[in-house]
């Protein structure tokens, strides 16, 4: 995940409260079990010493939110009374995470979160369309609904060459609609930065505008007969991403290029030199590192830590302290199924 809207984490003072949770709305009775649910993680919060005004501020937000529709998962990260993390997770977790610590836990933001993809989908039939954006996050930004022209749309049957003015206008009718689809699907693409483009509808209409976007957008299209599969596509290209960021790590690893590593010292290091470019995270467990008057202080043994001319040397998780170091370089966060030395890798800027 891009990690642009997590860098106030960077500058914020804790302590943070941290929690992770189901948020799904796909009962009827799914706002009164998230009130069971949060007055459960309010608890278990307060008994890690949660401050109150952050307990304050993370009910805030989870009462007076919108309600997302079907499962999800919601991930929140407070320091003293503002909430300073709210995403909405692709899935939810297992079992609910809850955290108080001196820096923001993240993890499981970069496990349940997907990597970020901006796109478009749109409905269409020969007159009309509906078009919809999505931010990175899932969240729509824009809608249209284009209202082509009615009359004449459907091709006239029989013979004779009486029937060709009026097979003409209908023709051009719907080369009119689908034009004028197509402008509106590139409009709010190129508004956007889309990565995706979901075009649904039955076969004619839809492979009508998509042939009318431009090469750069036909490129990253996908055809579907139904809207409602749409998430499905989008969750495919997501973790298309995670599965070309894992391979490119692997390649950079066993080749001789050194634009890879992996385990805790090797990826500090890297961090210290603002050197890293995607920070791959698996399960880092208790390991723990030390950290100085910066975020990119940070180093495996205190004695290393000193060298670099920090005042303080203090020990902390891992799995806190390196993705925090990796936000204040700017790096993007993966979490990755697959087994990494001391649960950390990095693909680097330069070698």
């Amino acid at each position: 995940m891009q990690t642009t809207t997590l860098r106030q984490l960077v500058t914020t003072t804790g302590p943070f409260t941290s929690v992770y949770f189901e948020d799904s709305h796909d009962t009827e009775d799914a706002a009164k079990q998230l009130e069971l649910r949060w007055r459960e993680l309010r608890d278990q919060l307060a008994a890690q010493h949660a401050p109150d005004e952050s307990l304050d501020a993370l009910e805030a937000a989870v009462r007076d939110s919108s309600r997302p529709v079907g499962r999800s998962g919601r991930g929140l990260v407070a320091a003293g009374n503002a909430v300073v993390v709210d995403e909405q997770l692709d899935e939810p977790p297992a079992a609910p995470v809850t955290r108080v610590s001196d820096l923001p836990y993240v993890l499981p933001l970069t496990r349940y979160a997907k990597p970020g993809l901006k796109y478009v989908v749109a409905t269409v039939d020969q007159v009309n369309a509906t078009v919809r954006a999505y931010d990175e996050h899932g969240r729509e930004i824009a809608a249209d609904d284009v209202t082509g022209r009615e009359h004449p749309v459907h091709h006239v049957r029989g013979g004779g060459t009486a029937q060709y003015p009026m097979r003409q206008h209908t023709e051009e009718t719907i080369r009119r609609n689908v034009a004028d689809v197509a402008e509106d699907v590139t409009r709010l693409a190129d508004r956007i930065g889309a990565e995706l483009v979901v075009i649904a509808g039955e076969i004619q209409g839809r492979r009508a505008v998509c042939e009318a976007l431009p090469k750069r957008l036909r490129e990253i299209t996908q055809e579907v007969t139904h809207s409602d599969v749409a998430s499905e596509v989008v969750l495919t290209a997501k973790q298309r991403r995670l599965d070309e960021v894992l391979e490119r790590f692997h390649n950079a690893l066993n080749s001789e290029s050194g634009l890879a590593v992996d385990g805790l010292e090797a990826v500090t290091a890297a961090l210290v030199e603002g050197n890293v470019e995607t920070l791959l995270i698996s399960d880092p467990q208790d390991a723990t590192v030390y950290v100085g008057d910066s975020p990119t202080h940070i180093a495996v043994a205190e004695a290393e830590l000193r060298t670099m001319g920090a005042r303080e040397a203090r020990q902390r998780r891992a799995d806190e302290a390196v993705p925090v170091a990796a936000i204040a370089v700017g790096a993007d966060l993966v979490y990755v199924d697959s087994a990494l030395t001391e649960g950390f890798g990095a693909i680097l800027r330069h070698n």
